[in-house]
């Protein structure tokens, strides 16, 4: 059975237990994540002992914030949907990614998933050698191209083939506004003489993009290229910890099977497909492991 098959075989009622939405329990996951991380701030602010332990820590908090961002953009996290546009874009100017843009550019990925030709992650090559691998852990190229949108995006040159011209000025937009934000932000800092911004957030954000892109790789990496969600992405077995952090999304081929259905309802999506998921991992020390020992050697 593929995806498609599996959603037209479920009751009405079935399908609204599934996709019903909840603002309690999407202000339950956001209190604890952005808590954690005004809390991890706060020390490295105070400067208690050893504060330098914690850049890391905060790192890994705030650049999992990806996931929130991602599903915020699906608008599943809260039933109200203002608050998961404004999550969204909170979360857009920490990471630098904006989200009118990250949103067309993930809807065009759920609606080609692994097509060569038509998924946008797939304009970019999966690593094949160990010298690609370990740049592309080392977070340098996701920078870059994050910075590179949101200039180009500003300038009011965005050509992506997934933002249709309808929703250009608004991607034109954005990117200014976001551009401006950081430009007040960092001049306060240089007027005031404070480093806070450094050791809160982008020395910590850098520090942890390497652990997102480990996460990140085994989502549909090694995936075959095929149509069904039950294929073309994998399931990582986990624990609790990291299934927090990251939204429930190492549920992911059950994600992709059905976008619809909020973090907090994967795990019950999860007992009923489980019996179908043909590309799943236990844990993502050993995807990369497996990944990295299936690479081409360097000439």
């Amino acid at each position: 059975m593929d995806h498609r098959d599996f959603i037209q075989s479920l009751s009405a009622e079935q399908r609204r237990g599934l996709t019903a939405k909840s603002n309690l329990e999407g202000f339950k996951g956001l209190m604890l994540h952005w808590g954690l991380i005004l809390l991890v701030g706060g020390l490295i602010a105070l400067k208690i002992p050893y504060w330098q332990l914690l850049l890391p820590v905060q790192g890994v908090l705030v650049i999992f914030l990806f996931t929130l961002m991602h599903e915020t953009i699906h608008r599943t996290v809260f039933a109200t949907r203002p608050i998961n546009d404004v999550v969204a874009i909170v979360c857009a100017i920490i990471l630098m990614l904006p989200a009118g843009w990250f949103r067309q550019f993930h809807m065009e990925h759920h609606r080609h998933t692994q097509d060569e030709q038509r998924d946008p992650e797939l304009q970019s090559a999966k690593p094949q050698t160990l010298r690609q691998y370990l740049w592309h852990v080392s977070g340098i190229p996701i920078w870059a191209s994050h910075i590179s949108t949101l200039v180009r995006n500003a300038r009011g040159r965005c050509d992506d083939a997934f933002v249709p011209k309808s929703k250009l000025r608004q991607v034109h937009r954005e990117a200014q506004v976001m551009l401006l934000i950081y430009a007040f932000m960092f001049g306060l800092s240089l007027v005031s003489g404070s480093l806070l911004l450094l050791y809160v957030w982008i020395i910590p954000a850098i520090l942890g993009q390497p652990f997102l892109r480990v996460y990140l790789l085994a989502e549909h990496g090694k995936c075959p290229l095929v149509a069904n969600a039950f294929e073309n992405t994998r399931t990582t077995f986990t624990n609790v910890l990291m299934r927090r952090l990251a939204w429930n999304m190492p549920y992911h081929s059950e994600h992709h099977a059905y976008p619809m259905v909020p973090f907090f309802r994967l795990g019950e999506l999860h007992k009923m497909v489980q019996a179908y998921l043909s590309v799943t991992e236990k844990g993502y020390v050993r995807f990369n492991s497996k990944y990295v020992a299936a690479l081409n050697s360097d000439d």
